[in-house]
């Protein structure tokens, strides 16, 4: 597998490079990347070296910064409820705050603003905040600000479960000059894996098998590793991959710092805490589990209707990208082939798909190639799509957790997403009990849906959809299921 990197990956988060033109709501891009990026090679970030005389004390700095345009659609609490905070006041470096502004990243949000200070302080960190709402940077801004690049070794160690923020990390360093950052998985070729870290290495960001692989094969060499981070820690540390967590940690200094995020913890988090965090710093951002944006609706439907209630939703919601998600990727394939048989563009993605081809097409998505994805549950972590504002659950989940990650991948940072749920008679029980852990109220989709919930450009009610018919139930008769 090809290991080159796109010049400019920004467009992980959203924001510095937008979906393209068609999608509604957005910016307009400078242009597309033209090509797709791959993983694994270390990546050297920025033209700028550190040690060259390009920024000094007393330079307007700000001004030679190459902005994204301004996102100005509305923010709920999740993101806006701050101290006021500024990237400035955690004495950051210089080429660090130009990446993070080049991101489009205006101000901490309220995880960042708990987590930065005490990460930078060198104490480990258990921290619970809902998706999409800046944990990223919440961990990747004190990671690089620690990497001393006159050490030619790893210093910090980022796990994953799912696509990975290598890009994220690589825009904000980016006039960190020297500063390598190398992501593998397990569907990278580990052969290239092994030369690039006979390279200088600074940050590896990995999948929990892959970096035990390289760490066995001693390849990649942790003993001096400062920083570990586990995002989705909830899923690293469930019984999948907790024994490979610790025992990569075995691999780890005695004086390390660990650094746990996630949206959900249970027991297995707990114990893990108890057994190797060191007095830990605890933040909880969750006073509810759903994202204040994110308004969500059910239709209740026969399996027969469910391919026409969708086909009815395409044609009645201003969808600028949607998320489709079903529970097995047989049924994934065959909705997708329905989709686009009804005249929508659409790619499908699951687990048994190679991982060369999932990354091609989880960027053509984010690129805004297509306007809709069709998946399994391998698309609920670790994604940041900002141009996403709808998700439709066609199978419905059947725990409160997935249901939580599916629904999140809308809504982000803040912003303004809605969730849809085609429901049978056999999902009826488990609505009611994911809204009873949740805390949360799923409502009866109604006959037309008010745009200000989840279009950016809306903020009323529109007179448009003043035709009531009913509702979108009860229109689905006679039709096949897929």
């Amino acid at each position: 597998m090809a290991t080159a990197r796109t010049a400019n990956p920004s467009s992980m988060m959203g924001l510095n490079k937008p979906a393209n033109g068609q999608l509604r709501g957005q910016p307009k891009p400078v242009g597309l990347h033209p090509s797709i990026p791959q993983l694994g090679a270390p990546q050297k970030i920025g033209s700028i070296p550190q040690s060259s005389g390009g920024i000094k004390f007393g330079d307007d700095w700000k001004r030679s910064l190459h902005l994204p345009p301004k996102d100005t659609r509305v923010r709920t609490s999740d993101v806006t409820s701050t101290k006021g905070n500024e990237f400035e006041d955690y004495c950051l470096k210089r080429e660090l705050l130009m990446g993070i502004f080049e991101m489009g990243w205006e101000k901490p949000s309220p995880i960042q603003e708990e987590s930065i200070p005490i990460a930078l302080s060198g104490r480990d960190i258990l921290a619970r905040a809902k998706n999409g709402t800046g944990k990223s940077g919440a961990y990747l801004i004190p990671l690089l600000e620690r990497i001393d690049l006159k050490k030619d070794f790893i210093q910090g160690e980022p796990i994953f479960i799912g696509l990975l923020k290598d890009q994220i990390s690589i825009q904000v360093a980016k006039h960190l000059g020297g500063v390598k950052v190398m992501a593998t998985t397990g569907g990278t070729n580990l052969r290239d894996d092994i030369m690039r870290l006979d390279e200088t290495v600074h940050v590896v960001i990995a999948t929990p098998g892959r970096v035990l692989d390289l760490i066995k094969k001693g390849v990649a060499k942790v003993d001096r590793t400062q920083m570990m981070v586990m995002d989705e820690a909830d899923k690293l540390l469930s019984q999948d991959f907790v024994v490979l967590i610790e025992d990569i940690i075995s691999f780890l200094p005695r004086e390390r710092q660990i650094l746990l995020y996630s949206a959900t913890f249970p027991t297995s988090v707990q114990k893990f805490m108890n057994k190797h965090l060191k007095k830990p710093y605890e933040i909880n951002l969750m006073e509810e589990l759903t994202l204040k944006g994110i308004t969500q609706y059910y239709a209740y439907v026969t399996e027969r209707q469910k391919v026409h209630c969708l086909n009815t939703l395409f044609s009645r919601l201003q969808i600028n990208q949607s998320i489709i998600f079903c529970n097995s990727t047989q049924r994934v394939e065959l909705l997708a082939k329905k989709i686009t048989q009804l005249g929508y563009s659409c790619f499908y993605i699951h687990a048994k798909m190679m991982q060369e081809y999932r990354n091609r097409v989880f960027h053509d998505f984010r690129n805004g190639l297509c306007r809709n994805l069709v998946c399994t549950d391998l698309f609920t972590r670790g994604i940041d799509i900002q141009a996403v504002n709808v998700v439709i659950n066609f199978d419905f989940p059947k725990n409160a957790e997935t249901y939580l990650h599916r629904i999140g991948r809308s809504g982000r940072f803040g912003h303004l997403g809605l969730a849809i749920n085609l429901i049978t008679s056999e999902d009826r029980f488990n609505l009611k009990g994911i809204e009873d852990q949740l805390v949360t109220d799923i409502k009866p989709i109604p006959g037309s849906i008010d745009k200000s919930l989840y279009v950016a450009e809306f903020h009323s009610v529109n007179p448009d959809d003043d035709d009531d018919d009913g509702g979108i139930e009860g229109k689905h008769k006679g039709l096949g299921a897929i």
